[in-house]
């Protein structure tokens, strides 16, 4: 699991640890300051080390975790998650978040394009 040298680029590990589906989206979001060691956005070049902090915002979730482990090659599910450890505030937001949007989705999400004729003369019927 482990490189020899210990030496990855955050977007290889980012990808190995299955956060993103390709190297190439990860190192879009790290460009863009979507993750952050300790805080500070970094470049898609800066090498990650056991016990960095960082804060992944991949677009749907965010995550606060803690590197466990340093590796380049992307595997199963199972052995990606040894790679890192999620702070128990990370897991009770990504909960919170969960919940919210089961019971309260997007009202857009029910949108689908122009309305209709029919659907135009529903909501002036409707007052609107």
């Amino acid at each position: 699991m482990d490189k020899d040298d210990g030496h990855v680029r955050i977007d290889k590990w980012l990808w190995a640890a299955r956060f993103f589906k390709t190297r190439s989206l990860a190192a879009d979001a790290v460009e863009r300051g979507r993750v952050r060691i300790g805080g500070e956005p970094v470049k898609p070049a800066r090498n990650v080390k056991v016990n960095d902090k960082l804060v992944i915002d991949n677009g749907s979730d965010r995550w606060e975790v803690i590197v466990a482990a340093i590796s380049d090659k992307r595997g199963p599910a199972p052995v990606a998650r040894e790679l890192y450890f999620e702070t128990e505030e990370s897991i009770a937001k990504r909960e919170n978040d969960k919940t919210a949007r089961r019971l309260f989705p997007e009202p857009s999400l029910d949108i689908k394009g122009r309305p209709t004729k029919r659907d135009r003369r529903a909501i002036e019927k409707a007052g609107g």
